[in-house]
Formats: structure tokens, C-alpha cells, sequence
């Protein structure tokens, strides 16, 4: 569990410290890029959900066993960010540097697999019977 413990909250800390420069990016990258952002919506709202997920991955940290099963969508969210990145490598519609930028995303998908392996199911379920109050007849 301390291994889970630790991938998630490094994940989180991670995504928070590298997602937050962008909100005061968007101009900048807009100009870097051949075409600018038309869609400051979906560039927002991109950075918003990413965000909330790197918060998620701290809940998880703090009590992997009573979270385990938020560690599923959470490998579906670093995996899944991944393959878009290489379909999109492949159509040939972003540059090799564009799509080694995810590796770190990679990296962590792996690392919540082998967390939501090494956490137990059934330690998941004791740690809500000691959390839950008693109920009396």
C-alpha cells in the first residue's frame, strides 16, 4: 500500500505543478503552434478535467486500499490520453515531440497498474468496516 500511496500523491503533485502553468499559457501556445487555439472552451475545459483528475489521484493516495477501484479509471484516463497521442502520431496529424511528451503519462499508466495489483481488494474492504460506524439492531 505504500507503494500505491506513493505513485498516486507524486502523480497528483506532478500533474498540479505541470497543468497549472497553462491556464496562463494560452496565448503562447496559440502563437507556437501553426494554427491558434479557436477554441479557448475546449482548451479550458481540457485543462479543468485534467486538473480534477490530478485531485482524484491525491484522494486515491491518501487511503489506497478504501480507494482501489478509482484506480481503474484512472488507468483508463492515463492510457487512454496515451493512445490518442499515438493514433494521432500515426494519422501522421502530430510531430514525434508532440507525442514523446506523454511519455510521463505512460510511465504512470504502468505505475497504477502495478499499484492496483499490489493493493488489495481485501484490504480495501477492511478499511471501510473500520471507517463505518456500527450499526445496532
Amino acid at each position: 500500500m505504500k507503494f500505491a500511496r506513493m505513485v498516486f500523491v507524486a502523480a497528483g503533485v506532478w500533474g498540479i505543478v505541470i497543468l497549472t502553468p497553462l491556464y496562463f499559457l494560452f496565448d503562447a501556445i496559440g502563437r507556437f503552434y501553426s494554427s491558434p487555439i479557436n477554441y479557448p472552451q475546449g482548451y479550458y475545459g481540457f485543462l479543468a478535467i485534467t486538473m480534477a483528475w490530478q485531485f482524484a489521484f491525491l484522494v486515491i493516495g491518501s487511503d489506497p486500499a478504501r480507494y482501489r477501484l478509482m484506480m481503474i479509471p484512472s488507468i483508463i484516463e492515463k492510457f487512454g490520453y496515451v493512445l490518442t497521442m499515438a493514433v494521432l502520431y500515426i494519422q501522421r496529424r502530430i510531430g514525434v515531440t508532440d507525442a514523446l511528451v506523454n511519455t510521463p503519462d505512460l510511465l504512470l499508466g504502468v505505475l497504477f497498474t502495478i499499484a492496483f495489483a499490489k493493493t488489495s481488494a481485501f484490504a480495501g474492504r477492511q478499511s471501510l468496516a473500520r471507517k463505518e460506524p456500527e450499526s445496532k439492531p
